[in-house]
């Protein structure tokens, strides 16, 4: 059996339902599971050291648009809300192709792993010139990451009253086809899978309501979860209204878009009615706090959701909207915006971290990862707090909220080193990144 020691941490953060932080703490990794969690753990295998450390559960992002990280900072876009900013960069997606999905998803899945990330949702909605979902599901491979891509799509174009050109939309027929095709060949339901598979139609302005209701049919026959974009800002709540005569919630409870195989991004505009009806339905929420800025969007009622029993996880959201792709920076700024909203005491550092962590594992659906207790996955973050960041903080669980580090020291997934001191382990990141710069160069000439 191959086996692992994390030696000596100053605070091992569990998230078990007591929520334990133990001080001076070992964690023991065998064959990828957690086989313990205390102090005075011994091995005859592999030891990391983690003096100086706190050492959480992997991060988990509940929804990103990788192939957005080859159009940050776009001028045009920089300063447009939701609707505006689509208009701008829909053409210049409409020119991808299999490289530069690829390509992309791994500068994606590169920057959360250096954040802490080790479970990432994925949506790709669009599949120009050839791109295929199994572009950035080969991209995971590589570097390491769990995920969780979901097939996304679109069918209504501009000419059809939809929001993106004909050129990016697809015949519903294909989609569902191509949809089914995925699960068969990718999706794996099994306790520790790398890999599983979501259905995700982009939006209720992109896609028709016969594709959403055929789609969670589909899902619920193969047994794989919804994913979409909901309630994301004033034009979208407009939207709804005008088109489909009610709001995003009743919208999605009329079309079978709610129950625990569900979960929906952003919820910006959710009214109270709405969020009760996802807390009974058990439907998720992908709290996107910094693409919410960026879009000038809202600020979304987490504080609500919790309290009310929702299901919320962090997602950075797209690179093209963040512009980054950091999960602990994310769960920052959800802890300060609630501050923001509600008052000091409306989120701790700990509430947030526990929503990076837990809540997004509960949100996908997952119950292997999340926590750090023997039978879990061996899905670890290892934070160096020794730095300058922390240089002076007096609770080091805190402090990585509150004050840094922001870039994770190590990072095992399934007990497999993805990051080794702050730097990716499993791809050749500088090549990575040329690629990156000559695919954007290629895309602004």
């Amino acid at each position: 059996m191959a086996e692992i020691l994390i030696r000596g941490a100053a605070r091992v953060v569990t998230m078990n339902p007591a929520r334990d932080e133990i001080a001076s703490a070992d964690v023991l990794i065998r064959d990828g599971v957690i086989a313990g969690v205390g102090q005075g753990l011994h091995t005859t295998g592999k030891v990391i050291e983690a003096t100086g450390c706190v050492v959480t559960p992997g991060l988990v992002n509940t929804h990103h648009h990788l192939y957005q990280t080859l159009t940050r900072a776009v001028p045009g876009g920089q300063d447009a809300l939701l609707f505006g900013w689509l208009k701008t960069l829909y053409p210049i997606w409409a020119r991808f192709g299999p490289d530069e999905m690829r390509v992309s998803a791994l500068i994606g899945l590169a920057e959360l792993a250096l954040s802490g990330c080790s479970l990432t949702s994925d949506h790709l909605y669009l599949f120009p010139n050839g791109a295929r979902l199994d572009d950035t599901i080969e991209a995971a491979r590589e570097i390491g990451l769990r995920f969780h891509p979901t097939r996304g799509a679109m069918s209504i174009g501009t000419s059809a009253g939809g929001l993106p050109p004909d050129a990016l939309v697809e015949a519903e027929p294909a989609i569902l086809s191509d949809m089914e095709r995925v699960v068969a060949a990718f999706h794996d339901p099994a306790e520790g899978a790398m890999v599983r598979v979501g259905l995700a139609p982009c939006s209720p302005f992109s896609v028709s309501r016969d594709l959403m209701r055929e789609t969670a049919v589909l899902a619920r026959d193969k047994g794989v979860m919804l994913h979409t974009h909901l309630a994301e800002n004033d034009e979208d709540i407009a939207y709804s209204l005008e088109k489909f005569g009610c709001r995003p919630g009743q919208y999605a409870e009329d079309l079978g878009w709610t129950g625990a195989d569900v979960w929906h991004a952003h919820c910006v505009k959710l009214d109270g009615a709405e969020i009760d009806l996802f807390a009974r339905s058990r439907t998720g929420i992908a709290h996107c706090p910094c693409s919410n800025c960026r879009l000038g969007s809202g600020i979304a009622p987490v504080r609500t959701m919790r309290d009310r029993g929702v299901k919320v996880g962090l997602g950075v959201d797209g690179s093209a909207s963040n512009d980054a792709g950091n999960l602990i920076a994310e769960a920052r700024h959800a802890m300060l915006l609630q501050r923001v909203a509600n008052g000091a005491d409306a989120m701790s550092a700990r509430e947030a971290l526990e929503i990076a962590t837990l809540g997004g594992a509960r949100v996908l659906g997952r119950s292997d990862v999340g926590s750090l207790v023997p039978g879990m996955r061996a899905d670890i973050a290892i934070w160096d707090v020794s730095g300058i960041e922390a240089a002076g903080a007096w609770d080091p669980v805190a402090a990585l909220l509150l004050c840094g580090p922001t870039r994770v020291r190590d990072l095992l997934v399934e007990g497999r080193q993805v990051v080794r001191d702050g730097q990716v382990a499993t791809i050749d990141l500088p090549q990575v990144i040329r690629d990156q710069t000559r695919l954007a160069a290629r895309l602004m000439g």
